[in-house]
Parts: structure tokens; C-alpha cells; sequence
């Protein structure tokens, strides 16, 4: 194995298959559909495009590279135990199809249903960890309120003493908790789109969108002036920005997300553990690594930086829950941009201008909805019908006073 390893690298003639579009490829004059962002949702969307309603003319544009914002910066949890009937049928969907991307891609998203556990504080939690439990089991989605034995039976190293500062009182199981590679599920779309014939074009930024009569006709990139048929946002933190772009105001503030990860160890923790309280989520992946992550920072910002007063709060927040942890080093820390809505639920759909369409708003919680984003999506601009799922979250929905209020099942923001 190692031999034929070190022959294949030292051929002349690379012998792969390019699996993207070339970096020297030129723009076309005119697509059909302009994707904005090259993330897992932009990718995602283009796929479905693509492969289920026959749209090929496609560019997915990105003024950096493939996955390299929000979803090469997340801490890849997937779950449906949302607070509202909207919330809890739309990420039920979304679990569903992660269940079987590896199948779909020919490629391995290395998904691990692992089982979600929130710990409730106070008699508060429990109120609402209850109400939450009733809502999932409803709409078919396995939640549960468990007691402290069961607790220590799901996750035997955790700190249940009655001395902590907050001691653990009971908690909020989700057994289809779980978790996937972020770059996998990027590259898998990425890859299955390329291969129909999307163009993905990197680096390649979007300066200006040129609207005339209401509609957009074009955008203005690094790279010259594409016309287009109709145009898709999705951006993540920058969704504000862009939005101006095209005149519309849309009601979004970007705040950094941070996160840290320590080196690798010995594999002794197997659900995600979340803690609204004490504002920390970990968990520990397949190669021993454990990430942990928090709420977002209190102020609005562009800017990836990471900072000590975070790293020094989650690990903190961290030893309180697992003491032994105290002698595990950080490896690296790092943070995203999100965009959260008022009501923290997304904007999916129609906008103003009449042939642009959204997908923003996703704050802490945009990763674990790529797969039904991109499909509704995708049948949003294939049909020009909004789908059942995705008509909730409309941007229409703040005009009426009819929001979609996901702030107590954020989970310490993710």
C-alpha cells in the first residue's frame, strides 16, 4: 500500500479526474441561474437544480472558495428538536435526507447518529424542555424529558453533583441527535453538480446587482458583467450586505460564532452535550477531538477573529460539566459570521425584486439544514411555487407580525 501510494503521487501525468470546474475557465455571458455563496446551501441548491428539475445552466459564484465560510466553520451538529410545529417539520425533513447523502454522493459524509442531551438547570428549563418533548413527539421527531438516573446512564463521566454552581436537574434527550463532516457534505453536492454540468466559479466576487423593472438582470463580479435569468443569495453572515446590493433591507445582524477544538484523545463521550445555562455544546468526534462551542459574541461584527475571554468562558463552562477535561490542551479556536433574524428562524423564499430569491437569516443553525434548504429551494426557482415547507419563513412574515419564534430551542446557540 504505501509503495503504491508513493507511485501514484510521483507521476508525471496526474492520473485523477478534476472533480470542479477549472480555475481558468471563463465566465459566460449569460446563465440561466446565478447562485451567490458557494457554501453547503448554495452548492445544495444547484444540485437539486440540476439533477431533479433539469436546470443546467447553472454558475455558483463565490468571492472565496468551495465551503470555505459558515460551513468550514461549524461544528457540524445536526438535529430537529426545535421549539415550533414550522421548525420542528422543516428540520425533521432536513435529518431525513442527511440519513442517506453518503448513498446519494457515492461519497462518505461520515454521519454519526450519536443522540443529543440538554441539560436543564433550573425548574424553567424543565417547563420548556417539556413543552419542547411534547411538540417533537407530535410532529414525529424522538425527544424525550429524562431524570437524572438516565442522565448518568447516557453520559456516565458528567459532573452531576449537587455542590455545582448550577447543579444538573434533569434534560432533554434527542436520540436522532447527530453529527457529519461539513466538508464532505459540501464537496459531496459540489461534486454531484459540477459533474451535471454547474459551473462553480471561486474567488470570483459579487460587487453590484443590477435590477431593472423590479427584476434583476445581471450582477457585476471581480470578473466582469453576468446576465442571468433569475439570482439566488446565500451567504451567510454577509446576507445583510448583499441584500442592499439589490435593494432590499432585510432584517439581519451579523455576530462572530466561535468555537475551539482540543488535540485528540482517547474516545469517551458519545451523545452531544448542550447547555443553555451555562452557554457550552461539545462533543467528541470519530478521531477523539473534542469540539466545543458556545453562544454567539454579544455585539455585531464582520470579522472571523477568535478571542481569550471566549476561549477562557467555554473552557470554564466546559469544567464544570466534565472536570477531568482540565488537562486536555485547545489545538485551535476559530469563528463564523452568523445572520440572526429577530424571531432566530431563517428567510427562505420570494423577496422584493422579483426574480431574486432569498436564503438567509440562518444564524447558528444553518449546517444542519443544507439538504432540505437546497431541495426546497431548488423547487422554489425550478417552479417559481414556493414549497409547503419553506412558506413559513418567508420574508413576508415580519411585515404581517407573524414570526416563527425559535429563541428558547437554540440550544446555546447552535
Amino acid at each position: 500500500m504505501p509503495f503504491g501510494l508513493l507511485k501514484f503521487g510521483l507521476k508525471k501525468n496526474y492520473p485523477g479526474n478534476h472533480r470542479f470546474t477549472p480555475a481558468n475557465k471563463a465566465l459566460k455571458n449569460h446563465y440561466d441561474v446565478v447562485i451567490i455563496g458557494a457554501g453547503g446551501h448554495g452548492m445544495a441548491i444547484a444540485y437539486y437544480l440540476v439533477k431533479y428539475h433539469g436546470v443546467r445552466n447553472i454558475a455558483v459564484l463565490d468571492k472565496g472558495y468551495l465551503g470555505g465560510g459558515n460551513t468550514a466553520r461549524n461544528t457540524a451538529v445536526i438535529r430537529s428538536n426545535y421549539l415550533t410545529e414550522e421548525g420542528v417539520t422543516f428540520y425533521r425533513e432536513s435529518v431525513r435526507l442527511f440519513q442517506d447523502l453518503s448513498n446519494e454522493f457515492g461519497f462518505n459524509i461520515m454521519m454519526e447518529n450519536r443522540g443529543q442531551l440538554t441539560l436543564a438547570h433550573n425548574d424553567a428549563a424543565i417547563r420548556s424542555f417539556r413543552w419542547r418533548a411534547e411538540v417533537n413527539q407530535h410532529l414525529g421527531v424522538r425527544s424525550e424529558l429524562v431524570d437524572r438516573k438516565t442522565i448518568r446512564e447516557l453520559v456516565p463521566d458528567l459532573n452531576l453533583s449537587e455542590e455545582a454552581r448550577y447543579p444538573i436537574i434533569a434534560g432533554l434527550w434527542h436520540a436522532d441527535g447527530a453529527t457529519a463532516r461539513h466538508d464532505a457534505v459540501v464537496w459531496g453536492y459540489a461534486r454531484g453538480a459540477c459533474a451535471r454540468g454547474v459551473e462553480l466559479h471561486q474567488l470570483t466576487e459579487v460587487q453590484d446587482i443590477t435590477v431593472t423593472r423590479g427584476k434583476v438582470t445581471a450582477v457585476e463580479t471581480n470578473r466582469g458583467r453576468v446576465e442571468c435569468g433569475c439570482a439566488v443569495q446565500s451567504v451567510a453572515g454577509t446576507s445583510s450586505v448583499l441584500g442592499m446590493k439589490a435593494g432590499i433591507r432585510l432584517p439581519i445582524h451579523s455576530y462572530p460564532l466561535q468555537a475551539m477544538v482540543t488535540q485528540s484523545y482517547k474516545p469517551v463521550l458519545t451523545p452531544h452535550i448542550s447547555s443553555p445555562q451555562l452557554h457550552v455544546y461539545l462533543h467528541q468526534t470519530s478521531r477523539g477531538e473534542v469540539v466545543i462551542g458556545g453562544g454567539t459574541d454579544p455585539y455585531p461584527l464582520y470579522n472571523t477573529r477568535s478571542t481569550l475571554e471566549q476561549k477562557e468562558s467555554l473552557a470554564a463552562a466546559v469544567i464544570e460539566l466534565f472536570p477531568y477535561l482540565s488537562q486536555v490542551r485547545v489545538m485551535r479556536q476559530w469563528a463564523g459570521i452568523t445572520d440572526m433574524t429577530p424571531d432566530y428562524s431563517p428567510i427562505m423564499g420570494l423577496s422584493p425584486v422579483k426574480n431574486y430569491y432569498l436564503d438567509a437569516g440562518w444564524g447558528t443553525w444553518g449546517f444542519k439544514a443544507t439538504p432540505i434548504c437546497g431541495k426546497t429551494m431548488a423547487e422554489l426557482v425550478a417552479t417559481g411555487k414556493v414549497p409547503t415547507l419553506i412558506q413559513p419563513f418567508e420574508l413576508e412574515r415580519f411585515y404581517r407580525f407573524e414570526q416563527i419564534n425559535e429563541a428558547g430551542a437554540t440550544a446555546a446557540s447552535h
